[in-house]
């Protein structure tokens, strides 16, 4: 292993509940079921391993085009989630803030409210930060960034990357420094296209619901034995 510390920042898109689901005969919410008993143990490996921010890519932009059902379902899950996990953030010190578009008109408030109720509960936490990319698309990110940034009045050549960067969803949150991907797909589907400019990728054929605590110590362990020369 290099002297590469563990990576400060850690993206995982959740891939493959479906999947999960299918090839064990069983209903597509049974497997983000499984996939949301996973979070836990495997996050709590990484920030073990000294990871300050974890992302999650939980339900992009793109995912309103499920079926009714499976999206209500989800929309469900993500409530009871927030509100089952509330005491265990609370009492781990770990803050939690959300990225994405929150005024979308087909969000539930049942869910923005189970929202701003977790991230106002945990906002002075220290222990580690949690960004849950909810209702987020990477280019939806770049395109609210770039209006807010007109919106302000700001002027083109005050315009610079820094500065862009405030505009972003989470602008207290740092760069990616390892993109993890399940389910066997190479691609990153539009997460965090802002912040992975310089991440490392790790791909995973396994679906999440399987996804270990080894396998998230596999994959911090080979980000620190990279040569990350970025650029030099």
């Amino acid at each position: 292993m290099s002297d590469i510390t563990a990576p400060r920042h850690v993206g995982v898109i959740l891939d493959g509940n479906r999947r999960w689901a299918k090839a064990k005969g069983l209903a597509s919410i049974k497997g983000h079921n499984a996939g949301t008993e996973n979070i836990r143990e495997v996050l709590q490996k990484a920030l073990d391993m000294g990871v300050e921010y974890i992302s999650l890519f939980v339900f992009s932009t793109e995912n309103w085009k499920r079926t009714e059902e499976e999206v209500g379902h989800l929309m469900s899950l993500f409530v009871r989630l927030m509100k089952k996990e509330k005491d265990k953030l609370l009492s781990d010190n770990l803050k939690v803030v959300f990225a994405g578009q929150r005024s979308h008109d087909k969000l539930p408030k049942s869910v923005k409210e189970a929202m701003v109720d977790l991230e106002d509960s945990t906002k002075d936490n220290t222990a580690g930060t949690l960004v849950m990319c909810f209702n987020y698309g990477g280019q939806t990110e770049i395109i609210d960034a770039a209006k807010a940034a007109v919106e302000s009045g700001l002027s083109a050549d005050k315009l610079d990357q820094k500065t862009f960067e405030q505009f972003l969803y989470t602008p207290e949150v740092p760069e990616l420094d390892l993109v993890i991907r399940t389910s066997g797909e190479h691609r990153i589907s539009g997460f965090q296209l802002w912040r992975a400019a310089y991440a490392e990728f790790f791909f995973v054929d396994k679906n999440w619901p399987d996804f270990t605590t080894n396998d998230m110590e596999q994959a911090i362990n080979a980000y620190c034995s990279r040569d990350r020369r970025i650029g030099k």
